[in-house]
């Protein structure tokens, strides 16, 4: 591993560790957005979001530093915008990935050892929030009222064409039958908990052999089970930012967070490797719901 490559994992699983563990004490995690801040960190230059583990270390900084935006660029970008970083602002840290003898680059992508063993090349960029910057307006974003929201969530969620049952006080998927179990709407604090809960069950289920076949056993040995839940959170995480719904924290998994802080701290590419595999179960659910509204 390369220097570079190794500072890049370090920082970034620092500054995630550092959040998780600030936000343990009332289970408030970088990816529990609200609000105006229910969407992945956009690029100012490009209006692009930002993928995988650059969004969990955007969320990270803004929640650390309070940045009433999610608009991010370089400091060259925030020139050619016509703005300028203000003096003594300090950086937040991105990443992409280049395969060598491709030219093109993924900021999410899994590291090489879980693709093809192709030579993969960290490059670390820092950027700069807006509310760090002169001379940027950030556009007007209309908020869309909660019952649109909550009517786009139904369409994305009826569009996957998963079983769910209702009934009980446990949410849950059920590899066995391929199917999730919910507890009635009506059991939910508001209709936000219910969706985010259940794009959590969701992203479990793109998991199976039929999907997106994701076993860690082999990555992660013993400690599968706390990966595939931190997968799951973060998936949950991701769709209901493109959902633009808050993601509010659910108590019961509480529990998890020493186990996930255990795995972070001991490899440094484990953060990488389960926002990467959080990143392909969105991707898959929107493909999905996709190829069911064109077939419609």
């Amino acid at each position: 591993m390369n220097t570079e490559l190794a500072d890049v994992y370090t920082r970034i699983t620092n500054q995630i560790v550092e959040a998780i563990e600030e936000g343990a004490a009332d289970w408030h995690m970088p990816w529990h957005c609200t609000g105006k801040d229910s969407f992945a960190p956009l690029n100012a230059a490009t209006q692009k979001p930002y993928r995988g583990v650059n969004v969990l270390s955007l969320w990270a900084a803004g929640q650390k530093h309070g940045y009433p935006t999610g608009y991010w660029a370089t400091y060259k970008q925030w020139q050619e915008l016509g703005a300028q970083v203000r003096k003594g602002e300090k950086s937040s840290l991105v990443v992409f990935w280049k395969f060598a003898d491709v030219e093109s680059e993924d900021e999410d992508s899994p590291t090489a050892d879980e693709t093809s063993r192709r030579l993969v090349l960290a490059r670390g960029y820092s950027v700069f929030n807006a509310a760090q910057v002169d001379g940027f307006v950030p556009p007007e974003v209309a908020e869309q009222p909660v019952a649109k929201r909550i009517a786009c969530a139904e369409e994305f969620f009826a569009g996957l064409g998963a079983t769910i049952q209702h009934g009980g006080n446990r949410a849950y998927y059920q590899p066995s039958t391929d199917s999730i179990n919910m507890p009635v709407f009506e059991a939910f604090i508001d209709p936000v908990s219910y969706y985010s809960t259940l794009a959590h069950e969701m992203t479990h289920l793109t998991g199976a052999a039929s999907r997106l076949n994701r076993d860690l056993s082999g990555r992660f040995g013993n400690e599968a089970y706390a990966a595939e839940e931190l997968v799951a959170e973060l998936g949950a995480a991701f769709i209901c930012a493109d959902l633009s719904l808050s993601n509010e924290p659910r108590p019961d998994h509480a529990a998890y967070v020493s186990n996930w802080l255990t795995v972070l701290k001991r490899d440094k590419r484990a953060i990488f490797t389960a926002a990467a595999k959080a990143q392909a179960a969105a991707d898959w659910m929107h493909a999905h719901c996709a190829q069911k509204t064109e077939a419609a």
